[in-house]
């Protein structure tokens, strides 16, 4: 067995394959309707599926609200530089953060990930 992509769930999978591709400094490698693909360098894929009933999550976890299930981890040199790109990106560096060498932000669609020093 190998893994080879993860799917996110979203309202907007044009705009977040959009959004991590150039985050990553990668390419969208296919769209269709309701759902993108970006393939990160190393071969790996991120894909981008339509939900009908996707509400954003909430990070931290707050009772009663959607949770983040899950979230992307991105290994970085330098992380206030990664910050920045990040932000230029449209991602939002989320208020509160966990770790000294790690940076919480939100994608366009509010999905949680994390800068962290490589």
């Amino acid at each position: 067995m190998r893994l080879t992509s993860v799917t996110v769930g979203t309202s907007r999978p044009r705009e977040l394959a959009g959004f991590y591709a150039r985050l990553l400094g990668a390419e969208v490698s296919a769209m269709e309707d309701g759902w993108a693909q970006v393939r990160a360098p190393g071969g790996f894929t991120l894909n981008f599926e339509r939900e009908r009933h996707f509400r954003r999550p909430v990070w931290p976890s707050v009772a009663g609200e959607q949770t983040a299930s899950q979230h992307l981890d991105v290994e970085v040199g330098d992380l206030a530089e990664a910050v920045a790109h990040a932000v230029a990106c449209g991602a939002v560096l989320a208020a509160g953060q966990p770790q000294d060498d790690v940076r919480v932000l939100f994608d366009p669609d509010g999905h949680p990930f994390c800068l962290f020093l490589g």
